[in-house]
């Protein structure tokens, strides 16, 4: 189980209210976010009906469904499976840094979106930079010796004594 990060929960929860435009009510962080709503309506804000039905009351059975049905809109808008988190992660508190991964994740693949023009949570990412080359210029390049590889001017073994010496006596 790795670590929780209170800065990340928080910068976490600062996006989550800047995105549904309200402040959320003070509670902890796993129980705010424990029965799944508010992740619901955060990803019904970012991509409008991913969640058909947001369960308001109930057993844990019907509020876990709410989790559940955040992870698979979330995968669908785009992010990794790796990055995503199960549902006893959150609903019995196993995996809390998991979740916040998740949420930050989320954070980092809504800014690729051409329409989101909201806050920005952790890093950009990079972008494609393809680079077309000519045949002349691959040819010209295989004669380049590169420096990367080093150099080995000056180099000799004089003076280069290793370990203790032998000692012989008779």
């Amino acid at each position: 189980m790795s670590k929780r990060d209170k800065n990340l929960e928080d910068q976490a929860l600062a996006w989550i209210e800047a995105i549904l435009g309200e402040s959320l009510p003070k509670k902890p962080y796993e129980d705010l976010l424990k029965d799944g709503q508010v992740l619901c309506r955060l990803i019904n804000k970012l991509a409008p009906g991913s969640v058909k039905k947001i369960e308001t009351k109930g057993m844990g059975f019907a509020l876990m469904q709410n989790i559940e049905r955040f992870q698979a809109a979330v995968l669908k808008y785009g992010v990794p499976p790796n990055e995503s988190f199960q549902t006893v992660d959150l609903w019995e508190k196993k995996n809390i840094a998991q979740v916040t991964l998740c949420i930050h994740a989320l954070g980092r693949i809504a800014q690729t979106k051409p329409d989101y023009t909201g806050p920005i949570l952790g890093p950009k990412m990079s972008e494609e930079n393809k680079r077309e080359f000519t045949q002349e210029q691959l040819e010209a390049g295989k004669h380049i010796v590169s420096l990367q590889y080093g150099s080995n001017e000056g180099a000799s073994q004089a003076g280069l004594n290793m370990g203790k010496r032998r000692m012989i006596q008779d």
